[in-house]
């Protein structure tokens, strides 16, 4: 019941975004038809009337996207055409230009951010946190990053420096400073009075970190706790003793992981001294988790990076070129296993109309297994000890399934061409290529972890290219031997 009112709200979400983007290309609409015809026209104080024209249309913008949170501002932005991208996002406030440019992918920020003076991007980075400052480093140019350090106060600028020193797929990458620290041997009445001091939590705020006169952690008291027990209750007898602890230079995705696992909102990060450095909280995790899964489903199309779609010709192709080219070879060797057997065709034409099968129901198993396996390496649930098991399940699985619907394709061969010889190679050329399938998808990825690299990347380029051509050589081949 909750999951489907969850899923509601979602959708209820996706449609109010979705409004709103219509809302403001239609402001857009109405602004460029309603200036075209002004220019247009001759008339005594044109000048006059296209200003204020165009000051109306401007407002109602501006007022749209002041409505509008940081995220949705970015959604739209991302599906704006680059002229009207730029326009809107002159309309934004400047001291919303900060929080937006985080939101926005990284191919529109490097569009957003071109645009931008010096100033007004110093300006932006100066209404940030320390950590989200450092999310934005790699894109702002040098001379920017330095005005920005010399804007920051001295502690300011030693939380940026720890900050950008992270790799960027590590718990101290998703780390921000805003943790809340008590001590132990103070009363919760004392505890509340302090908190009464701040304007507001930070975000996210669901513990207290616990520590002593060196910052040493020592425990974490919740908020429902503090809020329920007696106030003349010291911190020390409710505080939860040993929480759940990361290090700055721990893979994110172990972060991800306990996230998950045990329901987690916040969760404090503690160098190898247990100092207190930082805190991870739920909504970078989240966002960690997104950027993940989106880079892993365009590493498996063999894209390298994210693209603005509405990005130049050029850079398109330049991010789409390196796979093509992989996939141009293995579409030309796979046309001469084919060629290599235009005898065979050329006496048993029926063939021809069978093979695309075998190298496609191959092609679909064999992607199965890559997801599954790429998913299990990020879960972190595959081992070397498990490796071997893990092979021979899948051969397993693709064997069965190659002798199921092999058998029901050799049946279908036997009923259209009136052999049974030709319904057992399509059985068994089924069969075969399928367990290539599970081979190449469980090593593929394991390889490729090996080597450090990204599991995923041209996953499904690979497997169509070894199943085409595999199954291809296959079944001409069983056919050759066997039907001629």
């Amino acid at each position: 019941m909750a999951q489907s009112e969850e899923t509601r709200e979602e959708i209820r979400h996706s449609e109010d975004v979705q409004q709103n983007l219509r809302e403001v290309q239609v402001l857009l609409a109405r602004h460029r038809i309603v200036e075209g015809l002004v220019h247009r026209q001759e008339m005594p104080r044109h000048e006059l009337v296209e200003n204020l024209v165009h000051k109306q249309h401007i407002a109602e913008l501006r007022n749209k996207l002041d409505e509008l949170h940081p995220a949705d501002v970015a959604y739209i932005l991302e599906a704006l055409p680059l002229d009207e991208r730029l326009f809107v996002w002159d309309l934004v406030k400047t001291e919303r230009d900060g929080d937006i440019l985080l939101e926005v992918s990284d191919a529109v920020r490097e569009t957003l951010i071109e645009a931008m003076d010096s100033h007004e991007l110093v300006a932006a980075a100066e209404q940030l946190d320390t950590d989200e400052i450092a999310d934005l480093a790699p894109d702002l140019p040098n001379e920017v990053m330095r005005d920005v350090f010399r804007a920051l106060s001295v502690e300011e600028r030693e939380q940026l420096r720890e900050a950008m020193s992270y790799d960027e797929d590590s718990v101290g990458a998703l780390m921000d400073f805003e943790a809340v620290t008590v001590r132990e041997d103070v009363t919760l009445e004392v505890v509340l009075r302090y908190l009464r001091r701040f304007d507001e939590l930070p975000d996210h705020t669901d513990q207290l970190f616990v520590v002593d006169r060196d910052g040493r952690l020592q425990g974490a008291l919740p908020l429902n706790l503090l809020l329920v027990t007696d106030p003349d209750e010291m911190v020390s007898n409710i505080m939860v003793a040993e929480p759940l602890t990361l290090e700055p230079d721990d893979k994110a995705e172990v972060a991800a992981q306990a996230f998950e696992r045990y329901d987690l909102v916040s969760a404090p990060v503690v160098d190898k001294q247990n100092r207190l450095v930082g805190r991870v909280t739920v909504n970078a995790v989240v966002d960690y988790i997104r950027e993940e899964s989106e880079s892993e489903r365009l590493s498996q199309a063999g894209l390298r990076e994210e693209e603005d779609i509405f990005a130049s010709v050029w850079d398109s192709v330049r991010n789409r070129w390196a796979w093509l080219a992989v996939n141009l070879v293995t579409a030309f060797i796979a046309s001469r296993v084919i060629g290599a057997f235009e005898g065979s065709i050329e006496k048993l034409v029926a063939l021809a109309a069978l093979m695309p099968i075998v190298a496609g129901i191959g092609g679909n198993s064999g992607n199965q297994t890559i997801t599954m396996i790429v998913r299990a390496l990020a879960l972190g649930q595959i081992q070397a000890d498990n490796a071997r098991r893990l092979f021979r399940k899948e051969i397993g699985v693709a064997m069965l399934n190659g002798l199921i619907w092999g058998g029901m394709l050799g049946l279908v061969a036997w009923g259209l061409y009136r052999s049974i010889p030709l319904g057992l190679v399509m059985t068994a050329a089924m069969t075969l290529n399928l367990m290539l399938a599970a081979v190449v998808g469980v090593a593929v990825p394991m390889t490729m972890q090996k080597l450090g690299r990204d599991p995923a990347v041209g996953a499904s380029v690979m497997i169509t290219a070894v199943t085409d051509s595999g199954g291809f050589f296959i079944f001409l081949g069983l056919a050759t031997l066997f039907l001629l």
